[in-house]
């Protein structure tokens, strides 16, 4: 298991890890311990919504219009 004693939250290092909140994500051997300042920032964190849970549809069809051009990655 990894661990990450930065707050995703505050980008600030945990100090004291041994009282501090954390979450586990992922199993095994790709898990990972992510430690928190606090309550506030856990409950931020695990209410975040995670990439691709919105509505994209005028991204995607930004990203299909690029995919047609010759010279793919140009916004020109």
């Amino acid at each position: 298991m990894r661990v990450s004693s930065l707050d995703p939250m505050s980008l600030n290092d945990v100090k004291e890890l041994e009282s501090a909140l954390f979450v586990v994500e992922g199993q095994g051997d790709n898990a990972i311990r992510i430690y928190f300042e606090s309550t506030k920032n856990r409950d931020d964190f695990l209410n975040l919504e995670t990439h691709g849970s919105g509505d994209f549809s005028g991204l995607k069809s930004s990203f299909d219009d690029m995919s047609e051009k010759p010279n793919t990655g140009s916004i020109n």
